[in-house]
């Protein structure tokens, strides 16, 4: 008799990650789809970055679905080519299992109008679908779900920033536990820096490369996907671990990745609070977020004039799920593990319950 754990399949911009979920929401990782063992599973859900203009709620994937996320690939490249391969992956070595896809846009559709239209021709928005769709939703939601907890308040009237930074870096903002903005928009490329993502490039320069420099678009969007953000920077491989090692020896462009990484995510904060209409609390989460203090600092340092203060003990110790701000800040600050595997499991299992299943 299956035991009823979902396996969640995770696969992001740097990486594939697998957890295995029980009905406790007790979560464990594994090393390889082809190590689970079947009959532990009621369904395998996978976490699809990018849905386009069709899919925000969960979803059963069918061939046809299938189909939907592989045309929304040009959208993510870095995300929805590695998630098919995924999906395929788990579909031979789990014949009969229900998979089900979780899309990261699906928390960000209560972004407002204000915030999720792009100031673009109609036929743009209206026939192309050219808007702002927020990423990271499945991470947000967890923070969102989280910090309340760590808080010991209601969601109600809690306006948060939360700041998922890693391979992959965005900033939110959540006011009564829905969002209001998302730093990401048509694609994951657009907002702060990344690793090897440029986050957003005055759009005039790239009509610039793309006319006086003969760039096409194939390799305009190979560099802004592959060797911008940190690396384009810093060089190397743009892990925010080997920039800070290599600004403490010296080297001054990773000294400089470092800064401009602080000030752009630092003003992203800034606009995120005003969406949210003011900042009770903000959020460090993912790779950067959970495990670089410096980082940590460095934002919250320009943050001052918002009321946001670090307490650098805790800071520098911190071990997610913490509170790294004194005791009598305005604003807290908090260090939050990211557990998209929760998200996605319960979204499932959801899905899985309901009497019937719609054609989507």
């Amino acid at each position: 008799m299956r035991r009823g754990e979902i396996l969640v399949v995770n696969a992001g911009s740097t990486g594939l990650k697998l957890h295995l979920v029980d009905r406790e929401e007790e979560s464990e990782p594994v090393e390889g789809i082809e190590s689970v063992d079947p009959d532990r599973l009621a369904a395998v859900a996978h976490r699809v970055v990018h849905g386009g203009p069709r899919f925000r709620d969960p979803v059963l994937i069918d061939d046809a679905v299938r189909e939907q996320i592989f045309e929304s690939e040009p959208l993510a490249p870095l995300h929805n080519e590695s998630c098919l391969a995924g999906i395929e992956r788990a579909r031979g070595a789990l014949p009969g299992l229900p998979q089900v896809a979780v899309f990261d846009t699906g928390f960000h559709a209560t972004i407002p109008a204000e915030a999720a239209a792009y100031p673009v021709p109609r036929r743009w928005r209206e026939e192309w679908g050219v808007h702002r769709y927020g990423f990271h939703g499945i991470s947000v939601a967890w923070s969102a779900e989280r910090a309340p907890q760590l808080l010991g308040r209601p969601p109600a009237g809690l306006r948060l920033v939360v700041c998922h930074l890693g391979g992959g870096c965005s900033v939110s903002a959540v006011r009564d536990g829905r969002s209001l903005d998302n730093t990401m928009g048509f694609s994951p490329l657009e907002g702060v820096p990344m690793a090897t993502r440029s986050g957003s490039v005055d759009p005039g320069a790239l009509i610039y490369l793309m006319r006086e420099r003969d760039l096409d678009a194939g390799t305009l969007e190979h560099a802004l996907n592959f060797d911008s953000g940190l690396r384009g920077l810093a060089g190397g491989s743009g892990d925010m671990l080997e920039v800070e090692r290599a600004a403490a020896d010296g080297d001054r462009d990773a000294a400089l990745a470092i800064e401009v990484f602080a000030h752009r995510v630092a003003a992203a904060v800034a606009a995120m609070a005003a969406s949210a209409g003011g900042l009770d609390a903000i959020v460090f989460t993912a790779g950067i977020g959970e495990g670089s203090a410096p980082t940590r600092g460095r934002i919250c340092e320009r943050l001052a004039f918002l009321g946001v203060e670090l307490d650098p003990g805790r800071n520098a110790a911190a071990e997610p799920d913490r509170e790294i701000a004194p005791a009598d800040s305005a604003v807290r600050v908090l260090v939050i593990r990211a557990r998209e595997e929760l998200i996605a499991a319960r979204a499932a299992r959801r899905l899985l319950a309901r009497p019937s299943q719609p054609s989507p």
